[in-house]
């Protein structure tokens, strides 16, 4: 734990690969644990709990989140983490699979105390640095931005990478296109952050004890056809992961007063009604800020964002669009509440 407070804020890295028909073959989930174990040692986390299906294998970290799809991997971890230094030895175990990079994209919001964040992450331009130099040169298509809003302690970063191939793919406005939503939100509402402390000598497991935050605080409600693996930490704080057929959600919380933050991300396709669900997931925290980048270039998502925040008491604040190659449009909308 930094000395000023946990730091919230995660960054997420989300690497794609190509060579291995996901179709007939595992990928990355043929991964022992034991190596999956040293990428994370490299981060600085560990497993805490697991859930796999069909699609893909989730883990809940003491930092956050790893998913693990065939040609896919996504890392998202919070605290002073050294995301970034997992690209190495993930490259490496590539290699040996005969997998290619062809993609990657790193996202993260402004750190709550970016003076205690460790080497790559003291700044967004080490981090690009980083990047540069340890992606290969195939992932020729690459470009960073930090997205602004009106708020100066709330902007967007972002780092995509992509090679030729990427460029190329045409995707239709008509395809059933799937895009990312991350939420960030911070300076919860104190009494449903208290949800999240779990009570002294309780006598129970992390496992155990994160169930019973999932029901209490209407968490399984979100997406009640989801399989959940959630873990609640000592004295407090709560991760989740869930598991929707091919498709992942997840919440991470760090609950205490002064530095309170939690997040939702989740992908969802053109079809889904992305309203409810994040309607559902902000009334959990009723949020004082809430952010929420998406991936998709359909101004109907955008406008579902809003109508999914407004009525909880929301004001809007900005917009900022932006263009990255592979990825397509990034929308990151600001909203906060009106009573402050």
């Amino acid at each position: 734990m930094a000395v000023s407070g946990f730091e919230g804020f995660e960054k997420r890295l989300e690497l794609n690969f190509s060579g291995d028909d996901p179709a007939i073959g595992i990928g990355f989930r043929q991964l022992d644990f034991q190596s999956l174990e040293e990428v994370l040692h490299a981060v600085q986390c560990t497993v805490v709990s697991a859930l796999g299906n069909q699609y893909f294998d989730s883990y809940v970290l003491s930092e956050s989140s790893l998913f693990v799809y065939p040609t896919k991997i996504i890392i998202k971890t919070c605290g002073t983490t050294q995301l970034l230094k997992s690209i190495p030895p993930l490259l490496h175990h590539a290699a040996t699979m005969d997998l290619k990079i062809c993609a990657c994209r790193y996202t993260r919001g402004n750190f709550i105390f970016p003076e205690e964040q460790p080497y790559p992450h003291t700044s967004f331009e080490e981090e690009i640095v980083y990047l540069e130099e340890n992606l290969p040169e195939n992932l020729c298509c690459r470009k960073s931005s930090v997205m602004p809003s009106k708020l100066s302690s709330h902007s967007w970063h972002v780092f995509s990478a992509c090679d030729q191939s990427q460029t190329m793919m045409q995707k239709s406005p008509y395809d059933d296109q799937l895009y990312t939503v991350e939420v960030c939100m911070t300076g919860l509402d104190r009494v449903l952050a208290q949800k999240f402390f779990r009570r002294p000598n309780d006598g129970q497991t992390g496992d155990s004890a994160g169930k019973e935050m999932t029901e209490s605080a209407g968490i399984c409600d979100i997406n009640p056809n989801a399989l959940i693996c959630d873990f609640a930490f000592d004295p407090c704080g709560y991760s989740m992961n869930g598991i929707d057929g091919d498709r992942y959600s997840t919440i991470h919380i760090t609950p205490e007063d002064g530095f309170s933050y939690a997040s939702f991300e989740c992908v969802a396709s053109m079809y889904d009604d992305i309203a409810e669900v994040l309607n559902k997931a902000v009334q959990v925290f009723r949020p004082a800020t809430v952010t929420v980048a998406t991936t998709c270039t359909s101004h109907e998502v955008w406008m579902q964002v809003a109508k999914a925040i407004k009525p909880l008491g929301m004001k809007f604040r900005s917009c900022t669009v932006d263009d990255f190659p592979a990825t397509g449009s990034v929308v990151f909308q600001v909203f906060t509440c009106r009573k402050k």
